[in-house]
Protein backbone atom coordinates (compact mmCIF):
# COMPACT_ATOMS: atom_id res chain seq x y z
CA UNK A 1 0.00 0.00 0.00
CA UNK A 2 1.16 3.55 -0.76
CA UNK A 3 0.02 7.01 0.31
CA UNK A 4 -1.36 9.29 -2.39
CA UNK A 5 -2.53 12.88 -2.35
CA UNK A 6 -5.58 13.97 -4.33
CA UNK A 7 -6.70 17.56 -4.73
CA UNK A 8 -9.61 19.54 -6.13
CA UNK A 9 -8.26 23.05 -6.79
CA UNK A 10 -10.68 25.92 -7.39
CA UNK A 11 -10.65 29.68 -7.14
CA UNK A 12 -12.74 29.62 -3.95
CA UNK A 13 -11.62 26.48 -2.17
CA UNK A 14 -8.99 23.76 -2.29
CA UNK A 15 -9.95 20.27 -1.09
CA UNK A 16 -7.14 17.83 -0.30
CA UNK A 17 -7.49 14.15 0.46
CA UNK A 18 -4.87 11.68 1.75
CA UNK A 19 -5.55 8.25 0.31
CA UNK A 20 -4.12 4.82 0.99
CA UNK A 21 -3.96 2.90 -2.27
CA UNK A 22 -3.02 -0.63 -3.20
CA UNK A 23 -0.03 -1.17 -5.47
CA UNK A 24 -1.13 -1.89 -9.02
CA UNK A 25 1.49 -3.26 -11.41
CA UNK A 26 1.46 -1.47 -14.77
CA UNK A 27 -1.95 -0.02 -13.95
CA UNK A 28 -3.70 -3.26 -14.88
CA UNK A 29 -6.86 -2.45 -12.90
CA UNK A 30 -8.42 0.23 -10.76
CA UNK A 31 -6.66 0.28 -7.38
CA UNK A 32 -8.62 -0.27 -4.18
CA UNK A 33 -8.34 2.93 -2.14
CA UNK A 34 -9.26 4.22 1.31
CA UNK A 35 -9.50 7.89 2.30
CA UNK A 36 -7.51 8.56 5.49
CA UNK A 37 -7.82 12.33 5.96
CA UNK A 38 -9.48 15.18 4.11
CA UNK A 39 -9.71 18.94 4.59
CA UNK A 40 -10.93 22.04 2.76
CA UNK A 41 -8.98 25.32 2.69
CA UNK A 42 -9.92 28.81 1.39
CA UNK A 43 -7.74 29.15 -1.71
CA UNK A 44 -7.51 32.93 -1.45
CA UNK A 45 -5.80 32.66 1.96
CA UNK A 46 -2.66 31.17 0.40
CA UNK A 47 -0.14 32.49 -2.13
CA UNK A 48 0.40 29.07 -3.70
CA UNK A 49 -0.58 25.41 -3.50
CA UNK A 50 2.69 24.36 -1.82
CA UNK A 51 1.98 25.92 1.62
CA UNK A 52 -1.52 24.42 1.60
CA UNK A 53 -0.14 20.93 0.98
CA UNK A 54 2.55 21.32 3.63
CA UNK A 55 -0.01 22.53 6.16
CA UNK A 56 -2.33 19.67 5.23
CA UNK A 57 0.39 17.03 5.66
CA UNK A 58 1.31 18.43 9.09
CA UNK A 59 -2.32 18.26 10.19
CA UNK A 60 -2.76 14.77 8.76
CA UNK A 61 0.35 13.57 10.57
CA UNK A 62 -0.99 14.85 13.89
CA UNK A 63 -4.43 13.41 13.23
CA UNK A 64 -3.20 9.97 12.17
CA UNK A 65 -0.29 9.76 14.58
CA UNK A 66 2.21 8.54 11.99
CA UNK A 67 4.70 10.03 9.54
CA UNK A 68 3.25 11.04 6.18
CA UNK A 69 5.28 10.16 3.08
CA UNK A 70 3.29 10.81 -0.10
CA UNK A 71 4.46 8.86 -3.15
CA UNK A 72 2.22 10.26 -5.92
CA UNK A 73 -0.17 13.20 -6.17
CA UNK A 74 -2.78 14.38 -8.64
CA UNK A 75 -4.58 17.71 -8.59
CA UNK A 76 -7.72 18.44 -10.57
CA UNK A 77 -7.70 22.12 -11.49
CA UNK A 78 -10.62 24.33 -12.48
CA UNK A 79 -8.94 25.73 -15.56
CA UNK A 80 -6.81 24.77 -18.55
CA UNK A 81 -3.89 22.40 -17.99
CA UNK A 82 -1.23 22.10 -20.69
CA UNK A 83 1.76 19.79 -20.33
CA UNK A 84 1.30 19.51 -16.55
CA UNK A 85 1.28 23.30 -16.25
CA UNK A 86 -1.57 25.56 -15.20
CA UNK A 87 -2.03 29.27 -14.52
CA UNK A 88 -5.01 29.96 -12.28
CA UNK A 89 -6.06 33.49 -13.12
CA UNK A 90 -8.50 33.84 -10.20
CA UNK A 91 -5.71 33.01 -7.75
CA UNK A 92 -2.62 34.26 -9.56
CA UNK A 93 -1.09 30.82 -9.01
CA UNK A 94 1.29 29.32 -11.55
CA UNK A 95 1.63 25.58 -11.04
CA UNK A 96 3.95 23.08 -12.70
CA UNK A 97 4.25 19.44 -11.80
CA UNK A 98 8.06 19.59 -11.76
CA UNK A 99 8.12 22.44 -9.21
CA UNK A 100 5.53 20.75 -7.01
CA UNK A 101 7.51 17.51 -7.08
CA UNK A 102 10.68 19.31 -6.05
CA UNK A 103 9.21 21.51 -3.32
CA UNK A 104 6.91 18.88 -1.83
CA UNK A 105 9.33 15.93 -2.13
CA UNK A 106 6.76 13.82 -3.99
CA UNK A 107 7.93 11.28 -6.58
CA UNK A 108 5.32 12.17 -9.18
CA UNK A 109 2.78 14.97 -9.40
CA UNK A 110 0.17 15.24 -12.15
CA UNK A 111 -2.03 18.23 -12.94
CA UNK A 112 -5.26 17.50 -14.80
CA UNK A 113 -8.31 19.53 -15.73
CA UNK A 114 -11.08 19.25 -13.17
CA UNK A 115 -13.47 17.74 -15.70
CA UNK A 116 -10.92 15.08 -16.60
CA UNK A 117 -10.75 14.33 -12.87
CA UNK A 118 -14.54 14.05 -12.76
CA UNK A 119 -14.43 11.69 -15.75
CA UNK A 120 -11.98 9.37 -14.02
CA UNK A 121 -14.02 9.66 -10.84
CA UNK A 122 -16.97 8.01 -12.57
CA UNK A 123 -14.98 4.77 -12.55
CA UNK A 124 -14.84 4.83 -8.74
CA UNK A 125 -18.49 5.60 -8.01
CA UNK A 126 -20.83 3.26 -6.16
CA UNK A 127 -24.50 2.58 -6.82
CA UNK A 128 -25.55 4.97 -4.05
CA UNK A 129 -23.56 7.76 -5.74
CA UNK A 130 -25.89 7.70 -8.74
CA UNK A 131 -29.52 8.27 -9.65
CA UNK A 132 -30.46 6.50 -12.87
CA UNK A 133 -32.68 8.36 -15.31
CA UNK A 134 -32.59 5.74 -18.06
CA UNK A 135 -31.96 2.20 -16.87
CA UNK A 136 -30.63 0.05 -19.70
CA UNK A 137 -27.80 -2.48 -19.78
CA UNK A 138 -24.40 -0.85 -20.48
CA UNK A 139 -22.08 -2.19 -23.15
CA UNK A 140 -18.65 -2.58 -21.51
CA UNK A 141 -16.40 -1.75 -24.47
CA UNK A 142 -18.22 1.43 -25.47
CA UNK A 143 -17.29 5.03 -24.59
CA UNK A 144 -18.57 6.86 -21.53
CA UNK A 145 -19.83 10.45 -21.87
CA UNK A 146 -19.98 13.04 -19.12
CA UNK A 147 -21.33 16.58 -18.98
CA UNK A 148 -22.08 18.86 -16.10
CA UNK A 149 -23.56 22.29 -15.61
CA UNK A 150 -22.32 24.44 -12.75
CA UNK A 151 -20.86 27.93 -13.04
CA UNK A 152 -20.26 26.92 -16.67
CA UNK A 153 -20.79 23.72 -18.63
CA UNK A 154 -18.19 20.98 -18.87
CA UNK A 155 -18.10 18.04 -21.26
CA UNK A 156 -15.79 15.09 -21.68
CA UNK A 157 -15.58 11.40 -22.40
CA UNK A 158 -13.73 8.19 -21.56
CA UNK A 159 -12.47 5.59 -24.03
CA UNK A 160 -11.94 1.98 -22.87
CA UNK A 161 -8.42 0.58 -23.15
CA UNK A 162 -7.02 -2.83 -22.31
CA UNK A 163 -6.90 -4.32 -18.80
CA UNK A 164 -10.02 -2.52 -17.57
CA UNK A 165 -8.38 0.87 -17.97
CA UNK A 166 -9.85 4.01 -19.49
CA UNK A 167 -8.40 7.18 -20.96
CA UNK A 168 -10.30 10.40 -20.21
CA UNK A 169 -10.40 13.39 -22.53
CA UNK A 170 -11.79 16.91 -22.07
CA UNK A 171 -13.99 18.60 -24.63
CA UNK A 172 -14.95 22.14 -25.54
CA UNK A 173 -18.37 21.00 -26.70
CA UNK A 174 -20.07 23.46 -24.36
CA UNK A 175 -18.92 26.24 -26.70
CA UNK A 176 -20.74 24.76 -29.68
CA UNK A 177 -23.81 26.62 -30.93
CA UNK A 178 -26.94 26.59 -28.79
CA UNK A 179 -29.65 24.83 -30.80
CA UNK A 180 -33.17 25.89 -29.75
CA UNK A 181 -35.83 23.30 -30.54
CA UNK A 182 -39.05 25.28 -30.09
CA UNK A 183 -40.34 28.83 -30.56
CA UNK A 184 -39.60 29.85 -26.98
CA UNK A 185 -36.03 28.65 -27.39
CA UNK A 186 -35.64 30.73 -30.53
CA UNK A 187 -36.94 33.80 -28.70
CA UNK A 188 -34.47 33.14 -25.87
CA UNK A 189 -31.63 32.84 -28.37
CA UNK A 190 -32.58 36.17 -29.96
CA UNK A 191 -32.83 37.81 -26.53
CA UNK A 192 -29.31 36.69 -25.54
CA UNK A 193 -27.81 37.77 -28.85
CA UNK A 194 -29.36 41.24 -28.56
CA UNK A 195 -28.53 41.65 -24.86
CA UNK A 196 -24.84 40.84 -25.30
CA UNK A 197 -24.50 42.02 -28.93
CA UNK A 198 -23.47 38.57 -30.16
CA UNK A 199 -23.54 37.00 -33.60
CA UNK A 200 -23.91 33.53 -32.08
CA UNK A 201 -24.44 32.01 -28.65
CA UNK A 202 -22.92 28.89 -27.14
CA UNK A 203 -24.89 26.23 -25.31
CA UNK A 204 -23.02 27.19 -22.10
CA UNK A 205 -24.86 30.52 -22.04
CA UNK A 206 -28.09 28.58 -21.50
CA UNK A 207 -27.06 25.33 -19.79
CA UNK A 208 -25.25 26.69 -16.73
CA UNK A 209 -25.93 28.51 -13.50
CA UNK A 210 -25.68 31.81 -15.36
CA UNK A 211 -28.03 30.35 -17.94
CA UNK A 212 -30.76 29.85 -15.33
CA UNK A 213 -30.70 33.53 -14.36
CA UNK A 214 -30.62 34.53 -18.04
CA UNK A 215 -33.65 32.38 -18.84
CA UNK A 216 -35.54 33.90 -15.91
CA UNK A 217 -34.64 37.44 -17.03
CA UNK A 218 -35.95 36.64 -20.50
CA UNK A 219 -39.24 35.22 -19.19
CA UNK A 220 -39.91 38.04 -16.72
CA UNK A 221 -39.61 40.52 -19.59
CA UNK A 222 -41.84 38.41 -21.82
CA UNK A 223 -44.44 37.72 -19.13
CA UNK A 224 -44.14 40.57 -16.56
CA UNK A 225 -47.63 39.91 -15.22
CA UNK A 226 -46.56 36.38 -14.19
CA UNK A 227 -43.76 37.44 -11.84
CA UNK A 228 -44.56 36.89 -8.17
CA UNK A 229 -43.92 39.66 -5.68
CA UNK A 230 -41.48 37.44 -3.79
CA UNK A 231 -39.38 36.78 -6.89
CA UNK A 232 -39.55 40.42 -7.95
CA UNK A 233 -37.98 41.43 -4.62
CA UNK A 234 -35.36 38.67 -4.86
CA UNK A 235 -34.49 39.58 -8.44
CA UNK A 236 -34.11 43.29 -7.70
CA UNK A 237 -31.92 42.51 -4.65
CA UNK A 238 -29.73 40.31 -6.84
CA UNK A 239 -29.38 42.98 -9.53
CA UNK A 240 -28.43 45.66 -7.02
CA UNK A 241 -26.13 43.83 -4.59
CA UNK A 242 -25.64 40.29 -5.96
CA UNK A 243 -26.32 39.37 -2.33
CA UNK A 244 -28.21 36.19 -3.19
CA UNK A 245 -27.73 33.28 -5.58
CA UNK A 246 -30.62 34.04 -7.90
CA UNK A 247 -30.22 30.79 -9.86
CA UNK A 248 -30.52 28.76 -6.66
CA UNK A 249 -33.55 30.84 -5.63
CA UNK A 250 -35.23 30.17 -8.98
CA UNK A 251 -34.45 26.44 -8.76
CA UNK A 252 -35.77 26.18 -5.19
CA UNK A 253 -39.04 27.92 -6.07
CA UNK A 254 -39.50 25.61 -9.08
CA UNK A 255 -38.88 22.49 -6.96
CA UNK A 256 -41.39 23.74 -4.36
CA UNK A 257 -43.88 24.12 -7.21
CA UNK A 258 -45.09 27.49 -5.97
CA UNK A 259 -43.89 30.01 -8.58
CA UNK A 260 -45.12 29.84 -12.17
CA UNK A 261 -42.34 31.86 -13.77
CA UNK A 262 -39.61 29.90 -11.95
CA UNK A 263 -41.22 26.64 -13.02
CA UNK A 264 -41.25 27.83 -16.63
CA UNK A 265 -37.61 28.94 -16.42
CA UNK A 266 -36.43 25.62 -15.01
CA UNK A 267 -38.56 23.75 -17.51
CA UNK A 268 -36.75 25.49 -20.37
CA UNK A 269 -33.40 24.90 -18.64
CA UNK A 270 -34.07 21.17 -18.15
CA UNK A 271 -35.19 20.76 -21.76
CA UNK A 272 -32.06 22.53 -23.02
CA UNK A 273 -29.87 20.44 -20.70
CA UNK A 274 -31.42 17.19 -21.92
CA UNK A 275 -31.14 18.27 -25.53
CA UNK A 276 -27.42 19.03 -25.17
CA UNK A 277 -26.88 15.69 -23.41
CA UNK A 278 -28.52 14.06 -26.42
CA UNK A 279 -26.27 16.01 -28.80
CA UNK A 280 -23.18 14.75 -26.96
CA UNK A 281 -24.55 11.20 -26.97
CA UNK A 282 -25.16 11.30 -30.74
CA UNK A 283 -21.52 12.21 -31.35
CA UNK A 284 -20.02 9.58 -29.03
CA UNK A 285 -22.67 6.81 -28.81
CA UNK A 286 -21.66 6.19 -25.18
CA UNK A 287 -23.34 2.82 -24.67
CA UNK A 288 -21.38 2.37 -21.44
CA UNK A 289 -23.30 5.34 -20.05
CA UNK A 290 -23.83 9.08 -20.05
CA UNK A 291 -23.23 10.73 -16.67
CA UNK A 292 -24.61 14.12 -15.64
CA UNK A 293 -22.20 15.79 -13.22
CA UNK A 294 -21.76 19.41 -12.11
CA UNK A 295 -23.04 21.38 -9.18
CA UNK A 296 -26.62 21.78 -10.40
CA UNK A 297 -28.07 18.39 -11.39
CA UNK A 298 -27.95 16.75 -7.94
CA UNK A 299 -29.45 19.87 -6.32
CA UNK A 300 -32.41 19.90 -8.71
CA UNK A 301 -32.88 16.12 -8.80
CA UNK A 302 -36.70 16.33 -8.45
CA UNK A 303 -36.74 18.33 -11.68
CA UNK A 304 -34.20 16.05 -13.39
CA UNK A 305 -36.45 13.08 -12.58
CA UNK A 306 -39.28 14.58 -14.62
CA UNK A 307 -39.76 13.31 -18.15
CA UNK A 308 -38.60 16.62 -19.62
CA UNK A 309 -34.87 15.81 -19.44
CA UNK A 310 -35.04 12.29 -20.89
CA UNK A 311 -37.64 13.24 -23.50
CA UNK A 312 -35.40 16.07 -24.74
CA UNK A 313 -32.39 13.73 -24.56
CA UNK A 314 -34.08 11.20 -26.86
CA UNK A 315 -35.83 13.68 -29.16
CA UNK A 316 -33.46 13.25 -32.11
CA UNK A 317 -35.75 12.24 -34.96
CA UNK A 318 -34.62 9.10 -36.75
CA UNK A 319 -31.82 8.59 -34.21
CA UNK A 320 -34.10 8.57 -31.15
CA UNK A 321 -34.05 4.77 -30.94
CA UNK A 322 -30.26 4.80 -30.57
CA UNK A 323 -30.43 7.10 -27.55
CA UNK A 324 -32.97 4.82 -25.89
CA UNK A 325 -30.13 2.27 -25.59
CA UNK A 326 -27.81 4.54 -23.58
CA UNK A 327 -27.79 4.39 -19.74
CA UNK A 328 -28.19 7.87 -18.23
CA UNK A 329 -27.20 8.66 -14.64
CA UNK A 330 -27.04 11.75 -12.42
CA UNK A 331 -23.95 11.86 -10.19
CA UNK A 332 -24.96 12.54 -6.58
CA UNK A 333 -21.48 12.40 -4.99
CA UNK A 334 -19.97 15.94 -4.91
CA UNK A 335 -16.48 14.45 -4.33
CA UNK A 336 -16.35 12.71 -7.72
CA UNK A 337 -13.44 14.95 -8.83
CA UNK A 338 -11.39 14.00 -5.76
CA UNK A 339 -12.14 10.32 -6.38
CA UNK A 340 -10.92 10.72 -9.96
CA UNK A 341 -7.73 12.52 -8.97
CA UNK A 342 -6.93 9.74 -6.48
CA UNK A 343 -7.55 7.01 -9.05
CA UNK A 344 -5.38 8.83 -11.57
CA UNK A 345 -2.56 9.06 -9.05
CA UNK A 346 -2.99 5.40 -8.16
CA UNK A 347 -2.55 4.31 -11.74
Amino acid sequence: MVLLLAGDIGGTKTILSLVESENVENGQKLPQQQRLYEKTYPSQDFVDLVPIVKHFCEEAQLQLGSKIIVKNACFGIAGPVINNTSKLTNLNWFLTSSRLQEELFIDKVDLINDFVAISYGILGLKDEDLYTLQDVEPKPKAPIAVLGAGTGLGEGFLIPLENEKYAAFPSEGSHADFAPHNSLGYELSTYIKEKYNLSRISVERVVSGIGISTIYEFLRLKYPEQESEKMKIAYEAWKIKKAINISATISKAAIENNDFLCQQAMGLFIESYGSEAGNLALKLLPYSGLYVAGGIAAKILPLMKSEAFINSFKSKGRMSSLLSEIPVHVILNPKVGLIGAALYAGQ
